[in-house]
């Protein structure tokens, strides 16, 4: 009997052949035909298949190319299954994928291409889906990827040979999506895409958006099915609510990786949270986790946006961290890098063949200081990845901020480029409008869903409005790091005190802009790498006199508006730069200078615990009428001081004595008589300074000094800080 009929034609089975068909659900699968019906499968390598169906067996004709078919005089579709047999194994029942509807529907692909599915994940990448059919409940895999410019895509993993024959996806038309439900693949499982390019060439690619990536150097993306049960149902109904105005906010930045050598999330989740509460800090920033090529990168060139670094360990022990940090009242901010991603050949670089998620323009598309590549912001798909991303970290993760790395090398055309190597906007510009679009559109999204979340901005130009709201035509970023106070601050903390009067205008120029932006005092991890040393290095003179500087500058930044960041080793007093390759030097408390960094761990402590206990140091960080100078045009005395108001009526008088020599009876004007407590002082016994001893209260008098309606006098020992509490 011929079995022509059943046959695929030629030219379709060539292009199945080179995985480069659109639509193999035209030919695998159940098809209707004149005479009743076919199921075509192929089945790679296989000796026998049979057709399991309305409760018989059918043995399937073998036609070449490891395609198996039968022919049913039934024109109904019923339900089936397949039994293959390979050489050498037990035979195995599965479920045909090809006899699956699309998993995406039509909703979803309008908003795909629209750039706008705020919940991309569940439905582009690798999702676990279990379906009830007559035969019974099939779990498996649905595989969706966007790749327009490819001339055929497969799905390819351990589950199949890494073969691209054997499991082609279908074309969602001209949305650029192809899908395909692979039953019996489940969570653990490794996968890429295998796309075939109209150059004619097979690139095996990563997910996109897969949720969980091999461990690097692997490359392969892994099936991910979270069990993870959360415990901070209470920690987001308050943050919904809570503005970060009005609250303290100081945060310990975090190399997951060399904090402590060998700690994966799960120790963290102990070790990590015990830590930044012990040392009484509100936040906690990690460095990017995302999973990434190269550990040297620090987690900045970002190949697996949904993935968490398998570095350290599975998404749910991350997730279980992240709750371990709510438990005891902590936030989690996470690094996020939006502005580009690296060029491996494997990941996201040229991704179907040709320029997808990078701007095709190389003026646009590529940082070439950076060796990176620049996503196309103008592009619906390529913003919707991103916006949709950040909206999966918060969502899916219960992240409480991102730091977006690199604002400003989105926001300018020019950046980092010389003439000739970037292109002006349409009215002749060197800002990237299509990236001003894109942030204004993550920032607004992120406010939507997510109120309370933050966002913050690297920033570091004078770009107007970064922390504007968007409806009044600025970025909608929550918070924006306050570079430029960063580097005068430590570039005059760098100078001997002898020389420091001629650069007092370092420390009172932040005031003049203090209160244009929302902004974050950050010394990060990039103020201790590439040459510029520690901290403590910075600090001019012999050791007492390097922890003196230090301690002295922490509670400078302490008092400051603006909430706070310090990067992890600083609050130890760390004398190398930091090095992803070692830990903390926690051995740094042994010898005879152990003394100097036990004090300066405990004065952040102490920092944390006054600042958050009190409310002028931080509830009217973002207005003029939380600060007041008292003093500062001392410079020849390299002396400051100034006042923070709390909107419970609280105040709280910051001293600063940044010279060599101690300040006695010193005359500052201020605006309540009555009782000024010491509550910190930089200079005492137990911060190993030299002890001298202040009066632990000071009464102002009415006697007017520098415009003020009251006065006290005061001491201040050199190289010192004093904070005093108005008691009335």
């Amino acid at each position: 009997m011929s079995t022509d009929h059943l046959h695929i034609p030629e030219a379709d089975m060539e292009r199945l052949r080179n995985c480069n068909h659109y639509n193999p659900h035209a030919f695998y699968g159940w098809h209707a035909t004149e005479s009743g019906s076919v199921v075509r499968t192929r089945q790679i390598g296989a000796e026998k298949v049979e057709l399991l169906i309305d409760g018989g067996s059918i043995d399937m004709v073998p036609l070449g190319d490891d395609v198996f078919a039968a022919e049913l005089e039934d024109r109904r579709a019923a339900d089936y299954r397949l039994m293959v047999t390979w050489p050498g194994k037990p035979s195995t029942i599965i479920a045909d994928p090809y006899h699956f509807l699309p998993t995406l529907g039509e909703l979803d692909i309008y908003l795909i291409s629209e750039g706008r599915h705020e919940r991309l994940w569940e439905v582009l990448g690798a999702n676990v889906k279990t379906y009830d059919t007559t035969l019974g409940s099939v779990k498996g895999t649905a595989f969706a990827v966007w790749a327009p410019n490819a001339i055929g895509v497969a799905v390819v993993g351990d589950f199949n040979g890494w073969n691209a024959s054997q499991h082609p996806m279908r074309s969602m038309g001209g949305s650029g999506v192809w899908e395909l439900f692979i039953p019996g693949v489940g969570d653990g499982a490794t996968y890429k895409f295998a796309l075939q390019t109209k150059q004619g060439h097979r690139r095996d690619k990563a997910d996109p958006l897969a949720k969980r990536a091999e461990l690097p150097p692997a490359t392969a993306s892994i099936v991910a099915e979270s069990s993870y049960e959360w415990n901070d149902d209470q920690w987001l109904r308050t943050r919904e609510s809570t503005d970060v105005a009005s609250i303290p906010m100081s945060v310990y930045e975090v190399h997951l990786g060399s904090w402590r050598w060998g700690r994966g999330y799960s120790d963290l989740a102990t070790e990590l949270v015990d830590y930044v509460v012990d040392l009484g800090y509100t936040h906690v920033e990690f460095m990017p986790v995302s999973e990434h090529p190269f550990g040297g990168s620090w987690g900045y060139q970002v190949s697996g946006y949904y993935a968490p670094t398998a570095r350290w360990g599975t998404p749910d022990e991350f997730r279980k961290l992240v709750d371990a940090f709510h438990a005891r009242g902590i936030g989690v901010i996470m690094d996020w890098v939006p502005a580009h991603f690296p060029k491996d050949d494997w990941a996201l670089a040229r991704f179907d063949g040709e320029a997808l998620y990078e701007h095709p323009d190389w003026r646009r598309g590529e940082q070439r200081d950076w060796g990176t590549l620049v996503f196309n912001f103008g592009r619906n798909e390529v913003r919707n990845f991103l916006v949709a991303n950040a909206v999966y970290w918060i969502n899916e993760f219960h992240i409480d901020g991102l730091r977006v790395d690199a604002v400003a090398s989105m926001l300018y055309l020019d950046y980092s480029r010389e003439q000739g190597e970037w292109e002006p906007n349409i009215y002749g510009g060197r800002e990237n409008l299509e990236a001003v679009q894109f942030i204004q559109e993550l920032n607004a999204t992120v406010l939507r869903l997510h109120p309370g979340a933050l966002t913050i901005a690297e920033e570091s130009t004078s770009w107007p409005g970064v922390t504007a709201p968007t409806w009044e035509g600025g970025l909608g970023f929550s918070l924006k790091w306050n570079m430029g106070w960063m580097n005068d601050t430590l570039e005059y903390f760098s100078h001997d005190p002898v020389h420091r009067s001629f650069h007092h205008n370092d420390l009172t120029f932040s005031l003049v802009y203090a209160f244009s932006e929302r902004f974050v005092l950050p010394i990060s991890h990039d103020e201790v790498v590439h040459g510029k040393g520690s901290l403590w290095n910075r600090m001019p003179g012999d050791t007492w006199n390097k922890a003196a500087g230090l301690r002295t500058l922490l509670a400078y930044m302490w008092a400051h508006p603006g909430k706070k960041l310090l990067f992890m080793g600083q609050e130890l007093g760390q004398q190398d730069e930091w090095s992803e390759g070692t830990e903390l030097p926690w051995g740094i408390f042994d010898g005879w200078q152990g003394e100097y960094h036990l004090a300066i761990q405990e004065l952040v402590r102490d920092l944390n615990g006054v600042y958050s206990g009190s409310p002028a140091l931080y509830s009217q960080d973002f207005s003029g009428e939380g600060f007041s100078w008292n003093k500062a045009d001392d410079a020849a005395g390299n002396f400051l001081s100034f006042l923070r108001y709390g909107t419970d009526g609280s105040r709280m008088l910051c001293v600063f004595n940044l010279s060599g020599t101690p300040q006695s009876a010193y005359r500052l004007g201020v605006p309540d008589a009555g009782n000024w407590r010491l509550v910190l002082n930089t200079d005492t016994a137990s911060y190993q300074g030299a002890g001298n001893d202040l009066a632990p209260s000071i009464t102002a008098v009415d006697a007017g000094w520098d415009g003020f309606p009251h006065s006290l006098t005061l001491d201040s020992p050199a190289m010192s800080a004093q904070f005093y509490s108005w008691e009335g």
